[in-house]
């Protein structure tokens, strides 16, 4: 199979991190103060994993997934070295082929579902729902709604634009709008228990969402 991120892939925490101010690190570990030791987490398309390893360093039980070979590759020199509590399970996988419902208290999908069209996103956000135990944590961090005047909106749709075409060139993800992900979630039955917020140049342009099912 061929890996989409195999050009992109080695360059993309630094990329996220120029283009955002770091503003994306600090968005992806925003719900980490939920974790407590022995947790069972899972972080679905983890790429290079900053915050899966943050989540290991507090103690948690920490699973992670990508199907990409240059992310999982990068995760691992990541890591190598590094010793935990518990040791991190890697699944190189499809997230739909992780059949493990009701096992997680927390299920971490960071920058990860605005890489397919709308109707795949809906299967695997509602996919991963069902990876939570009963009144366990969804977390979506990834591009906030535009929001402010007309002027602000439009800016920041070009903002998101500018990453939308880049992934499209470079791995041949999908081109759309940002998604309304604190809606979708609502529809799957996940009460909205928290939202925060990052800004870059005035505006909110990161969110990060936790979400509990009912």
């Amino acid at each position: 199979m061929t890996d989409k991120y195999s050009i992109i892939g080695p360059l993309y925490d630094f990329l996220a991190s120029l283009y955002s101010a770091r503003q994306i690190d600090q968005c992806k570990t925003a719900m980490h103060g939920m974790i407590k030791p022995g947790m069972k987490v899972l972080f679905a398309g983890v790429g290079h994993g900053i915050d899966a390893i943050k989540a290991a360093e507090l103690g948690a039980e920490v699973t992670v997934v990508d199907l990409s070979d240059t992310m999982m590759k990068k995760f691992n020199r990541l890591v190598s070295g590094k010793s935990f509590a518990r040791q991190i399970r890697q699944v190189h996988d499809d997230i739909l082929n992780v059949d493990e419902a009701g096992r997680y208290d927390i299920v971490f999908v960071n920058f990860f579902l605005n890489v397919f069209p709308e109707e795949l996103m809906i299967r695997i956000l509602a996919h991963l729902t069902g990876l939570a135990k009963r009144k366990g944590f969804v977390v979506v961090g990834d591009f906030s709604l535009p929001a402010g005047n007309r002027f602000r909106r439009f800016i920041q749709i070009i903002y998101w634009r500018i990453a939308d075409l880049l992934f499209w060139l470079m791995a041949g993800n999908a081109l759309h709008p940002v998604y309304d992900y604190a809606g979708e979630m609502k529809k799957l039955g996940l009460k909205i228990k928290t939202i925060k917020y990052y800004r870059f140049l005035f505006d909110d342009r990161y969110y990060s969402i936790l979400g509990q099912k009912k």
